[in-house]
């Protein structure tokens, strides 16, 4: 019997899960796993050759049963299949895997990040834990390799993301990291933990040398900005769209800068009810200090469960029809050496391991609830939370590339995005604080996308800047315009725009992908609602919405309209 597109997906996820076992512990299907993935030149060239597999077997079976391509469902599941392979082939066959560093989902991050998502329940688990930890040396060896050969290609980071992530380091070696994973760990399986910690702790220790004496001095003269034939190719990788055709950026770089001027009139208005006279960063500021706030990392861990745990009851039944095993959701302190931005992780494909949020707390202990409130709608409920654990409750229905592996950031931060301004339409964001702090969020996505383009095509400064780029009309973007900026206009302490900046550096085309997928999901449901009249049902539409699994912006606004 021939097979389906779904089901050559799913083979492939299978495949995969061979030799990314994180991907495995992610979606929770291997819990006995204890392997990490191959980083080295030969895993590289192994996930290629998997990807160009599988894309012969998809046009074997399109080729065999035409019919196929009739079907929207299976239809869906191979055009994503598709592009998200072909987007990671491009990206091979550049050589990008051999200079792969930065601040955010390096495989540097993602070999410490599957330990905070493995189970912990019995002495079985832990000894799970302690011999995947004992192979972290071999993971980090093989991803020195990779930059290394990456390294006689000529082909580096730039210096802003190995002293990042050699900062990085240096925040996970002044735990322990690893051994502070393992300290409440079994007392009879204490030497093996320890024994694997050590020895971890000691591979971080080798690649923060690697990066500081070895690599930095060579990748000296390396450019912030990776010019346009490769930010293409990293914006199809985020967007699902080829973005670098015509002038596709250069036109997102345009909406973006209308997009901050509109952004920028709202928020005046904002700042008038809760600092009269003042400005949006002066009454921003003033909240800061003297807006409501919660003291201690375990108080602002409870206060974010409550807000999400509320939301949940708050949006059931009227907005959303939410299944039990979504309702629940953990808010979790990210780990020291994390990012600055806010994050979340999906729930494992059984449930069994819940979607969380993570809180990246910086060494704070006072935390204002002002940037905090649609912050946490956009990580928790209704954003990422119910977008991606509703995937993983249909993911039967579809198949789990469509709801996991193949998700496009742009269907899944602006989805995050419209949930925010959702919450806002139905009267979420009343407090004056709050709705500033929401408008802070709307504006700093569209801050991304014209400073992303903008420094790495080092387009132009358009002629109507005022502020600290006035006198820098016409003149090509650079990191420092950028980030001033960016401090003239975000709220955020200056300690998360550093982050934010390094992170647009090291990720080309992830920044855009916030407003440029929300305007799709508004466009969408604009375009349903206006097709459908008296009779749209918008918590009906967001369920379907939400049952779709994943799809690139080539597809996303279009195929909203149609439900």
């Amino acid at each position: 019997m021939n097979r389906t597109p779904r089901q050559v997906a799913d083979a492939h996820v299978d495949a995969l899960c061979d030799l990314d076992p994180i991907t495995a512990t992610a979606l929770g299907t291997r819990p006995g796993d204890d392997r990490l993935p191959d980083l080295s030149p030969a895993g590289l060239e192994a996930e290629a050759r998997l990807a160009r597999d599988t894309l012969a077997e998809l046009d074997r079976v399109l080729a065999a049963d035409p019919a196929l391509a009739e079907d929207p469902v299976e239809f869906r599941c191979a055009r994503l299949l598709r592009e998200r392979l072909g987007a990671a082939l491009d990206l091979h066959e550049a050589q990008e895997g051999y200079r792969e560093l930065s601040n955010l989902f390096s495989p540097v991050h993602s070999v410490r990040q599957v330990f905070s998502m493995m189970p912990l329940a019995t002495t079985d688990d832990w000894a799970v834990l302690g011999r995947r930890m004992a192979r972290v040396p071999e993971a980090y060896r093989g991803y020195l390799a990779t930059l290394t050969e990456g390294a006689s290609r000529g082909l580096f980071a730039a210096p802003r993301q190995v002293e990042t992530v050699v900062g990085q380091l240096d925040e996970w070696l002044s735990g322990p990291y690893f051994a502070g994973v393992v300290a409440e760990g079994p007392a009879e399986l204490r030497g093996e933990l320890d024994a694997a910690a050590t020895a971890a702790d000691g591979a971080v220790a080798e690649v923060r040398d690697f990066l500081r004496e070895v690599y930095l001095p060579q990748a000296q003269g390396t450019p912030d900005a990776v010019g346009r034939e490769r930010y293409a190719r990293f914006a199809r990788r985020w967007n699902g769209s080829d973005l670098g055709t015509g002038t596709g950026l250069e036109d997102a770089y345009a909406w973006g800068w209308a997009e901050h001027r509109r952004i920028r009139e709202e928020q005046r208005a904002a700042a008038e009810l809760v600092l009269p006279g003042s400005t949006p960063m002066e009454a921003m500021r003033w909240l800061g200090e003297h807006g409501e706030a919660v003291e201690g990392v375990e108080a602002i861990r409870e206060q974010l469960q409550q807000m999400m745990d509320e939301a949940i009851v708050a949006l059931d039944g009227t907005h959303f029809d939410i299944a039990e095993p979504i309702r629940r959701v953990e808010a979790m302190i990210a780990p020291p050496g994390s990012a600055a931005a806010p994050y979340y992780s999906r729930p494992s494909l059984d449930f069994a391991r819940p979607g969380r949020t993570w809180l990246p707390t910086l060494g704070k202990d006072r935390f204002p609830l002002w940037d905090l409130v649609s912050t946490w709608y956009h990580e928790g409920v209704p954003g990422h939370h119910l977008q991606l654990a509703q995937w993983t409750y249909v993911a039967k229905d579809l198949s789990t590339y469509q709801t996991a592996v193949g998700g496009v950031s742009a269907n899944l931060e602006g989805w995050a995005l419209y949930a925010e301004r959702l919450m806002d339409e139905l009267g979420f964001l009343t407090d004056p604080g709050a709705r500033l702090g929401y408008l802070d969020a709307q504006q700093m996505r569209a801050v991304r996308v014209v400073v992303d383009i903008g420094m790495h095509l080092e387009l132009p400064i358009p002629a109507d800047a005022d502020g600290a780029l006035a006198e820098h009309r016409g003149r090509p973007w650079t990191p420092e315009l950028a980030r001033a900026f960016f401090g003239e206009y975000c709220g955020r302490d200056a300690a998360f725009l550093d982050s934010e900046l390094v992170r647009y550096l090291g990720m080309p085309g992830q920044a855009i992908s916030y407003k440029l997928g929300e305007r799709a999901w508004l466009e969408g449901r604009a375009a349903a609602q206006a097709a459908r009249g008296a009779d749209f049902d918008l918590k009906a539409w967001h369920m379907a919405a939400l049952s779709q699994g994943s799809l690139g912006l080539d597809d996303l606004a279009d195929e909203l309209s149609r439900l």
